[in-house]
């Protein structure tokens, strides 16, 4: 009776330990998925570190600018003498008012959101799919 129940405690933990194993893999590829990027009125933005700080702090900026009625098309919301842009994971330069930067802030928002809760999906389901890398288990590639 002992040596079953060592045997079949010894299987939960290999199992238990597999799952923990899976579920550090599942996080590395949702954190690869969102650090890749994301696209936003037809152009793709870098999303690592430094952009995240970035599109964080000009979309606080830009929402207090909106809540200050801030005009639209008005592209020296920010600041008096030049017009403001973001620049694209290609090096484009695209103009933003203080309303379209906010949408852009927030659309960054929902593409680190929504991988978040992929993952926790993916790891929440009894077994993960053999396929979980795949593209039909995360969400796409917004434009």
């Amino acid at each position: 009776m002992i040596k079953i129940e060592r045997v079949a405690e010894s299987s939960l933990v290999e199992r238990s330990e597999k799952r923990q194993e899976e579920n550090r893999a599942v996080t590395v590829e949702r954190d690869r998925r969102i650090a890749a990027g994301f696209s936003f009125n037809g152009h793709r933005f870098d999303f690592d570190a430094d952009s995240v700080a970035n599109i964080t702090g000009a979309g606080a900026s830009a929402g207090i600018a909106v809540a200050l009625d801030a005009e639209l098309g008005d592209l020296r919301w920010a600041d008096a003498d030049t017009d403001f842009v973001w620049i694209t994971a290609d090096n484009m330069s695209v103009e933003m008012d203080a309303n379209t930067c906010f949408e852009f802030s927030q659309a960054a928002m929902a593409h680190k959101r929504s991988h978040i809760f992929a993952a926790r999906a993916l790891k929440d389901l009894d077994e993960l799919p053999a396929d979980w890398r795949a593209d039909t288990h995360w969400p796409p590639v917004s434009t």
